[in-house]
């Protein structure tokens, strides 16, 4: 395992911010593949490289994530990608400011369904559940079958409400003609509790980070049909998490942690570092699953059913490249439109101010001017119009090697038209409500004129 300074790109290590306000922190996380950021930064140095003594907490929810952060009882913490916007706008508790400056990863994500549940399937539509990717086409049939005999819709899971998981769950099974809050139930549960309610035949499938995915393929328990990153090619998924108040007392303190963690994410994306990061975050403390599940899907490879042999799956988790630790404004706005596509946001809001309040690429750019890493031009791009390969503008006049952003049916996001995407997408709002949303939302496209939509190098 290489120390801290390997991981400097190719430069001496900058010098320790004396002034940091706060050089003693509490961090939340959750047992996950992608918690490996935070682990890996305190075991390999790179928080105390960057001046700070962290303490890590495991918490069992993202609900107990999001409120021990807004309480103050923990600095910041490992969030999903939607949960600081969600915060900010109180969706599914009390409204709390939060920010973002980095994020901790793409990708990390797979749909898993109960054996009976395949077989189901497999008999209704084998060609749909042999398609890769594979679409939910055969578990319409299975819901039209079972509405025909009068049963009941069959229960899934997400994690939380707004999480990605809950929304590439939807976007999945809408693209197939499901309607997910009539066609089947969704509920949350906490990660690491998938396999046993799977198990159980509480659930008939689940959208879950890993190794929960892993984990019940290993166990025979059940088929995973499709992965994150097949949904959508590099979706953001994890962040860290601080309240406003938190990160404008603490700015130092804050681009302190920025650093370490984006430090940390260039030496995850090293082969050998993530074969190492493996055994440390399997350890009980951390994520608490057996060193070689974990292992599996940190070097790259995924196994879709018992028994078959793992197939290659490089950007599974993706911490540095491509610019992954970048808190994209258009990833805020995305989120923040399922949000109003699902229904779960009751008044009209300014997408792009939100998304400019809660990701903070400024204070990322500030962060890592020290460590030479080339940053985008902008705080904006489309999303799903590149199937290879390309490049970006950066802010010094490099470039930037970008990978495929591809959504599986073809979609494409304009964070500078997401009315037009909101309309095409039949939103779950009242009229009232969505006429006042399109009022105050008319002049987005010049809020993001200067995006780079022509940057792309292919």
């Amino acid at each position: 395992m290489t120390n801290w300074h390997e991981a400097t790109f190719g430069r001496m290590p900058h010098a320790v911010d004396p002034c940091v306000e706060r050089p003693r922190l509490k961090l939340g996380f959750i047992a996950l593949n992608d918690c490996a950021p935070l682990v890996m930064a305190r075991e390999a140095g790179f928080f105390a490289a960057e001046g700070l003594d962290v303490t890590l907490s495991r918490e069992s929810s993202w609900a107990a994530i999001r409120d021990k952060v807004a309480l103050g009882l923990f600095d910041g913490a490992q969030m999903l990608a939607g949960m600081p916007i969600a915060s900010t706008l109180g969706v599914g508790a009390a409204p709390h400011a939060m920010v973002t400056a980095v994020s901790l990863g793409l990708n990390g994500n797979a749909i898993t369904v109960s054996n009976a549940l395949f077989e189901r399937m497999q008999a209704l539509d084998s060609q749909a559940t042999l398609s890769r990717p594979c679409s939910a086409q055969a578990l319409r049939k299975v819901i039209e079958a079972d509405r025909a005999a009068g049963l009941a819709p069959m229960t899934f899971g997400m994690v939380h409400p707004t999480s990605a998981h809950n929304y590439q769950l939807r976007y999945w099974l809408a693209a197939a003609g499901i309607d997910p809050d009539r066609d089947v139930r969704l509920i949350v549960v906490p990660p690491a509790r998938m396999v046993a309610n799977l198990r159980a035949g509480r659930l008939a499938g689940y959208c879950v980070g890993e190794p929960w995915n892993q984990m019940a393929v290993r166990a025979g328990l059940g088929r995973a049909l499709i992965t994150g990153y097949e949904i959508w090619n590099n979706a953001p998924e994890k962040v860290l998490g601080v309240t406003r108040e938190w990160a404008e007392a603490y700015p130092r303190t804050h681009r302190a942690l920025v650093r370490a963690i984006v430090r940390t994410a260039a030496w995850l994306d090293s082969h050998d570092n993530r074969e190492a990061a493996a055994d440390i975050i399997a350890a009980p403390g951390y994520v608490d699953a057996p060193a070689e599940v974990i292992r599996r899907t940190l070097s790259g490879r995924f196994c879709y059913q018992p028994g078959a042999a793992p197939r290659p799956a490089p950007f599974f988790n993706v911490f540095h490249r491509h610019a992954a630790t970048f808190a994209w404004r258009s990833h805020a706005m995305w989120f923040i439109a399922q949000m109003l596509r699902w229904g779960q946001l009751g008044e009209a809001v300014d997408i792009a101010a939100t998304a400019d309040c809660v990701y903070r690429p400024d204070i990322y750019r500030e962060a890592v001017q020290p460590l030479g890493i080339a940053c985008p031009a902008g705080d904006h791009k489309i999303e799903g119009t590149h199937s290879q390969p390309w490049s970006l503008a950066a802010s010094d006049g490099r470039r930037i090697a970008m990978a495929s952003d591809r959504f599986f049916d073809g979609e494409i996001f304009d964070p500078g038209d997401v009315m037009a995407y909101l309309t095409a997408h039949a939103p779950r709002l009242e009229p009232a409500l969505y006429r006042r949303l399109q009022a105050l939302n008319s002049p987005l496209a010049a809020c993001v004129e200067g995006m780079p939509k022509t940057a792309a190098t292919h």
